[in-house]
């Protein structure tokens, strides 16, 4: 590919991503995009305002001497968590900006692009090769919050009593994903010394790496996650009332916030319903369980006779699968929740600047998570990728996959 042929093919990406998430804000109303339902959740408007903000202030800014933003009140709002660019408006208060409207950021979007797209046209070449990774960056950044829109909005809409769905029969898929679930099925890896993280020059995030070796015991791993089906035995069989099934901090939170069942799950004259983007129905016993926290996944998995793998064997099992061994649901399912917290590689280091808090400063009191789930973009998935959340949540797209159940039962 020709220099002029890579910089046409970054403004198309450029293009490609920013348009996906317009399209999937494109079902949802003024007043949808507004609501904050929890401290957790975002504005659909805002998630849509800081990808932008992210591009004006780590590429247009960057490139740009002496570079007059859009709106500076905009850089204040739409802030995250940048410590070292300045104040910013508190998170679980961000369903209080009532102003600029889902109109007014669409069009802070569309100038951004314009700058964007001009920028990326006229910097010299190599100015624009030392600009090129800031542009990646956002791009999957922006794919990061296409997530969030859809996992955020699903939880604004479950509030509403009328249950609306986000859009009936256009959602990203949420309806049944699996053929009838067959027994689980457990998969031997050796263990022994095992190489872990990201090698190459494709994207990745820099938690990924760098890569390094890990012992692993010999470990079995289930060829599939565990289904609505086999949650509702757990729940049929005192599940959330047993507290020798829990960790202490777990009981303590199941205890505090009355939690009986998966989120968007509830009961209803003899029947399990969920919530889901496309509307409310039925539990689907053959779908994978959905939305559940990294507390209940560690229950289930004690109840189970098993437990959760870590995320060094997650990732060595998919590395060393074969035809033989197959492992079914790793990607565009459930996001899988570990036993691993989430903590730097060894040799870690945040790059330097305000682009290093992207990661590193979340390390602490957070589980990881591997895979992908139905939400996660085409494309963003990745054997190295490592999501992480808080153990208490489960609005996420998140299930579980089990570890050492034949060994369990055996030890039994």
């Amino acid at each position: 590919m020709s220099v002029l042929e890579a910089r046409q093919a970054l403004i198309d990406r450029y293009l490609e991503v920013r348009g996906q998430t317009d399209e999937l804000c494109a079902p949802l109303s003024a007043e949808d995009q507004t609501v904050q339902s929890m401290p957790d959740v975002s504005p659909t408007k805002w998630h849509r305002a800081h990808v932008t903000w992210f591009f004006e202030n780590f590429v247009l800014a960057a490139a740009t001497a002496g570079y007059e933003p859009v709106d500076r009140d905009y850089w204040y709002l739409f802030n995250s968590y940048y410590e070292s660019l300045g104040p910013r408006y508190p998170r679980a208060s961000r369903g209080h900006i009532s102003r600029p409207g889902a109109v007014e950021v669409g069009d802070y979007r569309r100038e951004v692009d314009l700058r964007v797209v001009a920028l990326l046209r006229a910097l010299p070449d190599d100015q624009l090769a030392r600009l090129r990774a800031a542009v990646v960056l956002g791009l999957h950044h922006e794919q990061q919050h296409q997530e969030l829109i859809l996992m955020d909005i699903k939880h604004v809409l479950s509030r509403n009593p009328l249950r609306p769905s986000y859009a009936p029969n256009t959602a990203p898929n949420t309806a049944p994903l699996l053929p009838a679930a067959s027994p689980i099925e457990w998969v031997e890896y050796a263990g022994g010394v095992v190489e872990i993280g990201h090698e190459g020059a494709e994207f990745h995030f820099d938690n990924e790496g760098p890569r390094h070796r890990v012992f692993l015991q010999p470990f079995q791993i289930a060829d599939r996650l565990v289904t609505a089906g086999e949650w509702l035995a757990f729940i049929d069989d005192g599940g959330y009332a047993r507290h020798e099934l829990w960790l202490s901090e777990g009981w303590a939170w199941l205890q505090a916030d009355a939690i009986e069942a998966p989120l968007y799950w509830f009961h209803d004259d003899g029947v399990w319903w969920e919530h889901t983007l496309n509307g409310t129905r039925p539990v689907v016993e053959d779908e994978p369980a959905r939305h559940v926290s990294h507390f209940e996944a560690d229950a289930y998995a004690t109840w189970a006779g098993a437990r959760l793998p870590t995320e060094f064997e997650w990732e060595h099992a998919v590395a060393a699968s074969q035809p033989d061994r197959v492992l079914r649901d790793l990607y565009g399912e459930c996001w899988q929740w570990t036993s691993s917290a989430y903590l730097g590689y060894p040799g870690f280091a945040p790059v330097a600047g305000a682009i290093g808090e992207y990661n590193g400063k979340f390390m602490s009191n957070q589980m990881v998570l591997r895979g992908s789930s139905a939400l996660t973009p085409a494309g963003h998935s990745r054997a190295t990728y490592r999501n992480f959340f808080p153990s208490q949540s489960r609005w996420a797209m998140s299930g579980v996959r089990l570890a050492d159940g034949q060994a369990a039962a055996r030890a039994h």
